[in-house]
């Protein structure tokens, strides 16, 4: 792949200052630090003069070209993991993500990821996320289902993150919590921060926090339990997870944030829950290459099924 180039024009009604605060503003797809790197390196030019300092101040018609090197090799394998793909085109895949698999390596898992599993289903995928992450451009919790979408170019990349940060993709799961919610609809709006007594949670705290807002509906209700469809209107970590916890209503088998596990009822034999049961349901974007709002939909999973079975014929 050769190198690409991204030219913005600085016009009157954009916040200026420091360049690399900019462009980080302007390119989501790339980290702070990933964009400083580039200015040292030489990357990027104001009006075609060559700036190698971070700080540097932009003002409105400066003319910035970033030049984007080709992606960096993954060092990963492709594995068939018979990842489920709803729909693809020549700039994305849509696909249902399922239970137990990491989105991205880390240093703390070393199984197999959803990236693997891309790399041996799909022809092409971005890089520009960086050079663990080709193509994703959001993620999902480990053993959360569902669907998310997979940038197969640079510029795609680009637009849907710019749209997952402007906060203007729709995000509806499907989820079951204990017990029954006051209100069958609401809104919850709660900051939600690092939890200081456990740096692997989240909570909801008044200071070191930020804006965290989801909506509820009661689909149906059971014994014990209640199955909710949530509306994300920000994406913070955990956020579903955190909320439910924050009302009273821990999602089933969500054994970090309060949830219940194992039910035990007469005659029923009871019922193993081995996850949270929380699936991103449906997902609504502009497609980066029609301009189109297109909306997609993952069938529910085969446990949460037969968790709601359990849960009729209870």
């Amino acid at each position: 792949m050769g190198k690409d180039r991204e030219v913005i024009k600085i016009e009157a009604k954009d916040k200026a200052g420091r360049l690399d605060k900019f462009l980080a503003e302007r390119l989501p797809s790339f980290s702070r630090s990933q964009l400083q790197r580039l200015i040292e390196e030489g990357r990027v030019k104001i009006n075609q003069e060559e700036i190698l300092k971070t700080s540097r101040e932009v003002k409105a018609a400066d003319i910035i070209t970033l030049e984007i090197p080709p992606p960096e090799k993954t060092g990963l394998e492709p594995m068939d993991l018979e990842i489920e793909i709803i729909y693809q085109d020549r700039d994305l895949a849509v696909i249902n993500k399922p239970a137990g698999l990491v989105v991205h390596p880390a240093g703390t898992h070393d199984g197999p990821t959803l990236v693997e599993g891309l790399l041996a289903q799909l022809d092409n995928l971005s890089g520009i996320g960086g050079k663990l992450r080709p193509g994703i451009v959001h993620r999902l919790d480990k053993n959360t289902t569902g669907i998310m979408v997979v940038a197969k170019n640079d510029r795609a990349h680009q637009k849907l993150s710019r749209q997952f940060k402007e906060r203007s993709v729709k995000k509806i799961y499907r989820t079951i919590v204990g017990g029954h919610p006051e209100h069958d609809k609401a809104r919850i709006e709660a900051p939600i921060g690092r939890d200081p007594a456990d740096r692997k949670k989240m909570t909801v705290r008044p200071e070191n926090s930020k804006r965290a807002v989801s909506r509820y509906q009661v689909l149906e209700k059971h014994p014990g339990f209640s199955e909710l469809r949530v509306e994300l209107l920000t994406g913070r970590t955990h956020q579903i997870r955190v909320h439910m916890e924050f009302i009273g209503h821990s999602i089933a088998g969500d054994k970090k944030y309060g949830g219940q596990a194992s039910l035990r009822t007469a005659g029923s034999g009871g019922f193993e829950i081995k996850r949270p049961m929380l699936h991103a349901w449906q997902l609504g974007f502009i497609h980066p290459g029609k301009g189109e709002f297109k909306e997609f939909e993952a069938v529910l999973p085969e446990d949460y099924l037969s968790f709601q079975q359990y849960l009729t014929s209870d």
